[in-house]
């Protein structure tokens, strides 16, 4: 409803900035008419609101004025594509989502503290991908017990039991992707009962 209210906000808007960048160029009705093909009384009901404005009106209308077509529309600007950091801290971990939008895939940059050294593996759906920025990563895979240094990059089930943490020789900071079921258990709550519900 508010989208369908903002759409028809927007065209009747149309008719009055038509006039306005008209009138400011110094050009009649018919001196329009004439450039554009489209007939006078077609560009009066435009720039009154009798008329819905369609893309093959205002192209020829943009072009004789020499403007882009957004602006005889009012397009909005496209908003600031940077997301702002706001870091939170889960089960001592400091966590800064990277992506604004919701959907199947999301993107957190993590600091793990050198306290985060004992492993408590755990298993839930997903896929999980991990990219060291700094520091040394140790992850406990299965059967499996590695360090990852800066650069590496180590991607894995779920399903799997896993951990990831420090070394206990210092902090450390990854790139995580996960989807909501990772979401949930890295970056979220702990269930109720005091049983971690992720290692990580």
């Amino acid at each position: 409803m508010e989208r369908c209210s903002s759409v028809t906000r927007a065209l009747a808007a149309v008719g009055p900035r038509l006039k306005r960048v008209r009138t400011a160029r110094g050009v009649t009705l018919a001196g329009l008419s004439e450039v554009t093909g489209i007939s006078k009384s077609t560009l009066s009901r435009l720039e009154n609101g009798r008329r819905r404005p369609s893309l093959e009106l205002l192209l020829p209308i943009a072009r004789a004025h020499q403007v882009p077509i957004d602006e005889l529309v009012g397009a909005p600007e496209v908003g600031d594509p940077r997301v702002r950091l706001k870091p939170h801290v889960v089960s001592g971990n400091t966590v800064l989502p990277l992506t604004r939008q919701p959907g199947p895939l999301q993107s957190y940059k993590m600091v793990l503290p050198a306290s985060r050294d004992t492993p408590e593996p755990c298993t839930h759906e997903g896929y999980e991908w991990l990219y060291v920025l700094s520091g040394r990563l140790r992850l406990v895979l299965a059967d499996h017990d590695m360090v990852l240094a800066p650069g590496e990059v180590a991607e894995f089930d779920t399903r799997l039991p896993h951990w990831f943490g420090s070394t206990g020789q210092g902090s450390v900071e990854v790139l995580s992707l996960f989807g909501r079921q990772g979401e949930r258990m890295h970056v979220r709550a702990r269930p109720a009962g005091g049983t971690p519900a992720s290692g990580e």
